[in-house]
């Protein structure tokens, strides 16, 4: 374990009503948790996006002294990290000296275990080899670029910085300073986006070798451009049906490819090139989150911050923590939960955490003769067509009596 001193330079933080919880268990007893640090800067915004940022980079500093307060707090409540990602808004805005002071609080406060998972996002426009270098300096070991589309009539439409000549010489450059750990994040469901226009755009992402893939459907998300757009009836989502081809297609043509389809729009070369960090919020793993809007768990309880920089620098240079608001999971909203993200991972869940009585025993036979599902060495996992209703089970098997006849319907 590499072992960083914590040195106090701030006074200590104020508690507010919804500190979080007791420090979590010590390392042999409970699996090491993630950090994710939130960096809440943009260049321009991508009217698709729901997560945090602002377009004016001139709140770095800042936001820098902030976070370094934030976390000398939560770093006593966390033995070690394993995973360590950088996300946002646009971490690669970020230059080398902002960086590097990133890195350097991240040692100062937080215990890092030997064989971290270190992942920083990275938008094409901003690649550089002399940025990739500094990357590398720091001990980033995966990268995950926000390539979208190699398409430019899809790129146009979703309003990217760069285009697909960019996104080509940004995948080159990482190559050459030898990231061999990198995913590609694509999107598909776009306005006019035809399958075969998919399918060059997946091609020519797996002609770069990428260890991961992460295949997003477009989103129509209410508090955005394209969402109000939607709302007004401008922008439409593409129908159901075409949705499906296009996921079922997508897993099919990734699996003939290699990939393993891990989670609903996730995809790794391999089981050891599965993101340790995100599968840590899929079991329940705990996890800190700094930054504006960032959330974290710990010991059954999840708190976030306030989706505001300006509000999140004010606390902590006040001494009490962002926190927003908090919850303390349920029995019965950790078995939701835990549902959910079984559901949606390759990993299933156990069949003991269905069969409750006579009805969901049934149930869940019904759901297998039906072919949304299998069952392996007393444990459940979904078949791809039942991929397609993840999201719809878990209520199913917790409140709701419909047959598998019903599920197809819906």
């Amino acid at each position: 374990m590499w072992r960083y001193p914590r040195v106090p330079s701030w006074r200590p933080l104020r508690p507010t009503m919804n500190d979080p919880p007791d420090r979590a268990a010590s390392a042999d007893t409970a699996p090491i948790p993630g950090l994710y640090i939130h960096v809440p800067f943009c260049a321009t915004k991508c009217p698709y996006c729901d997560f945090y940022s602002v377009t004016d980079s001139g709140g770095i500093r800042r936001w820098l002294d902030s976070l370094g307060r934030e976390m000398e707090h939560y770093a006593p409540l966390f033995h070690s990290f394993d995973s360590v990602y950088v996300g946002g808004g646009t971490p690669s805005l970020l230059d080398g000296p902002s960086f590097s002071r990133l890195f350097s609080l991240i040692r100062r406060f937080c215990n890092i275990a030997e064989d971290t998972e270190i992942t920083v996002e990275l938008n094409p426009d901003d690649v550089t080899e002399e940025r990739l270098v500094y990357y590398r300096s720091a001990g980033v070991n995966r990268l995950s670029l926000g390539i979208q589309s190699f398409s430019d009539e899809d790129l146009l439409f979703l309003r990217r910085r760069h285009d697909s000549r960019r996104a080509i010489d940004a995948l080159k450059a990482v190559g050459r300073l030898g990231f061999d750990n990198f995913a590609i994040d694509l999107i598909y469901g776009i306005k006019g986006q035809t399958k075969e226009r998919w399918r060059k755009t997946l091609d020519q992402a797996i002609a770069f070798g990428p260890a991961h893939l992460s295949c997003y459907q477009l989103t129509l998300e209410g508090d955005t451009p394209f969402g109000k757009l939607a709302g007004k009836g401008i922008l439409k989502p593409l129908p159901e049906s075409t949705e499906r081809r296009f996921f079922l297609d997508t897993s099919r043509f990734l699996e003939k490819q290699g990939f393993i389809h891990y989670e609903i729009s996730n995809f790794a070369r391999s089981q050891e090139l599965i993101s340790r960090h995100n599968s840590k919020y899929w079991n329940h793993t705990p996890y800190l989150g700094l930054g504006p809007g960032a959330h974290s768990f710990l010991n059954g309880k999840r708190w976030w911050n306030f989706r505001s920089l300006d509000k999140y620098c004010a606390h902590l240079a006040q001494g009490t923590l962002p926190v927003e608001d908090s919850e303390i999971l349920t029995i019965g909203q950790t078995r939701l939960e835990r549902l959910y993200f079984g559901f949606r991972t390759r990993g299933g869940l156990p069949v003991a955490d269905l069969l409750t009585d006579e009805r969901t025993s049934k149930l869940l036979h019904g759901l297998k003769n039906s072919g949304f599902l299998k069952i392996r060495n007393e444990q459940v996992f979904l078949t791809r067509k039942g991929f397609l209703v993840a999201d719809r089970l878990p209520l199913l098997f917790d409140i709701e009596q419909l047959s598998p006849e019903q599920i197809s319907r819906s």
